[in-house]
Parts: structure tokens; C-alpha cells; sequence
């Protein structure tokens, strides 16, 4: 709006005339000296103008201006609000990680249907599952073994084929951050480096019966329920220790060998540990 020439008054200079104002400035001629104000803040607290007209617009603008800052304010707050929820979350989410030990069977083998064996190595995520009875029933399984240490072994069962023909498909490691007790929506998120993918031909050499083994019935090989089984660390490195020597890509067979060094720091297996293992 256009203020210039406008007559106002002061309670402590009287009346003048705007000479000059901007979007946050004004300039007051005075019958003594020229005075600057905030603009449009004068006008709500010392300055009035004469023409109503202009007084009500004005009135407007800074009403419009003053709610604008309320919501900006509300924003800030909220976000504040955030940060420190957030905050407190990390503090909890490093307090478990630095008192998390090790456990012996902390990898998960995973069972992936058509549909999951596409979307797996195109997301590097899995779904753990539905809980099947019970008060939680519904509820996504929570992978509580699952910690930085963990890799996931994806395997897949071609049709009318027995379960002892279980081909292991790829393998990942967990997310750098994730912590299976946290994990509420069942979702298994990958390492961002850490994850491998088997050609036909790979996965072909490498069923999964091979080298896990059901602990209360080792010689049975049956999978009736339930998306994932945890397995043992050791076997896991193993199984890494044979991807690398079947992978003959040089980048493939690097990563590969990446992947099996840091497994084995993050498990704490020397080499000298990798079991040989008979496969059924």
C-alpha cells in the first residue's frame, strides 16, 4: 500500500506526514525533524493513521503479519519438540547398542516367495512377518536378535522342488543402525554397502540345508511355518567365506570379500574359526 503523504500522529512528536516507507521501514516528517520507524509495528503501538480507510487496511496487514509469526513460531516449537524426541531416541537407540552383546545365533535365514525375490534385491529390505496368535496377533514379528553384527541370507524354494533343494539367493547386512528391539513395523532394512546378490548359477552351488541346521532336529529338513529362522554366526561366515570363492567378477569378488571381513569383525570370528562343514 501506498503511505506517502499520509497524515499521521505521534503521542510524543504530533502530527507529520510519511515521506518515505518500505516493507520495513518508515520515515515521519514532523514539524521539528524527521523520524524512522519499524514498519508496519509503528502503526500498532505509536503511530495512527488519519484515514480510517488506510488505518483498517493497515490494521489487516499487520493482523495477517502477526498470525503469520504465531504459526511460525508454532512451527519452530514443534520442531524443537521433534529434535529432542528425537534426540532422547538416539541417546536410548546408542545406550542399547554399547550395552548389546553378542549372541551366538544372531542371523537370520529368510524364506521369499515369488513375489519377494524381486522385491528384496530391489528394496534390500524384508518383512518379518505377521505374529500368528496370541494377545499380539497381527503384529509384525519383532526380529529382537537382529544388531549390527547380523546379516540376513535371503533363500527361495523353486516349486514341487523338496525343501532340502533350498537355494540361497543373496545376503545382506543389517542397516548400520538397526536394533531389532526398536524395530516395531517388522521391516529389515540393509547395509548400505554390505549386500550381495548370487547369479543362477552361484545360487545353484549353494543350498541353504547345506549349512543351516535345525537344533533340536539337525537331520530334518522342513519348513512348515513362519518367514525367517536365526542361525549361527559361524555358518553365516562360512557361507560368505564360499560366495567369495564363487564369485569371479573382480568388483563382485572384492565387495565379497569386504563383506566377509567386516561379518567377521563385527562378530568377532578369526578365519582360523570358519568351520568346515559337511553339507547334507
Amino acid at each position: 500500500m501506498n503511505l506517502i503523504n499520509k497524515k499521521v500522529t505521534h503521542k510524543l512528536f504530533g502530527t507529520g506526514s510519511v515521506i518515505k516507507h518500505n516493507d520495513s521501514s518508515v520515515e515521519i516528517h514532523f514539524a521539528s525533524e524527521n523520524k524512522k520507524f519499524i514498519f508496519p509495528d509503528a502503526f500498532d503501538k505509536h503511530l495512527k493513521l488519519h484515514d480510517q480507510a488506510d488505518a483498517n487496511l493497515l490494521h489487516k496487514i499487520i493482523e495477517t503479519r502477526e498470525m503469520k509469526q504465531r504459526e511460525d513460531e508454532w512451527k519452530k516449537e514443534e520442531e524443537l519438540k521433534l529434535q529432542r524426541k528425537n534426540q532422547e531416541l538416539r541417546l536410548e537407540h546408542e545406550k542399547l547398542m554399547k550395552s548389546h552383546k553378542l549372541h551366538l545365533e544372531s542371523q537370520m535365514v529368510f524364506w521369499c516367495d515369488t513375489e519377494e525375490q524381486h522385491n528384496a534385491f530391489l528394496e534390500w529390505k524384508v518383512f518379518s512377518g505377521v505374529i500368528k496368535s496370541g494377545n499380539n496377533k497381527g503384529k509384525p514379528n519383532k526380529p529382537s536378535r537382529l544388531h549390527q553384527n547380523s546379516a540376513v541370507l535371503l533363500t527361495a524354494l523353486d516349486a514341487k522342488m523338496p525343501e532340502k533343494d533350498r537355494r540361497i539367493l543373496g545376503v545382506y547386512m543389517v542397516k548400520e543402525d538397526f536394533f531389532g528391539k526398536l524395530c516395531e513395523d517388522g521391516t529389515v532394512p540393509a547395509h548400505s554397502k554390505y549386500r550381495l546378490q548370487l547369479t543362477e548359477q552361484e545360487s545353484d552351488q549353494l543350498l541353504s540345508w547345506g549349512y543351516y541346521v535345525a537344533e533340536k532336529s539337525p537331520k530334518k529338513m522342513s519348513w512348515n511355518t513362519g518367514k525367517y529362522r536365526y542361525f549361527d554366526n559361524l555358518w553365516m561366515a562360512q557361507i560368505l567365506f564360499e560366495i567369495v570363492s564363487l564369485k569371479s567378477d573382480p568388483k563382485e569378488q572384492e565387495l565379497a570379500q569386504q563383506f566377509l571381513q567386516h561379518f567377521c569383525k563385527m562378530n568377532q570370528i578369526s578365519k582360523e574359526e570358519l568351520p568346515i562343514l559337511n553339507r547334507l
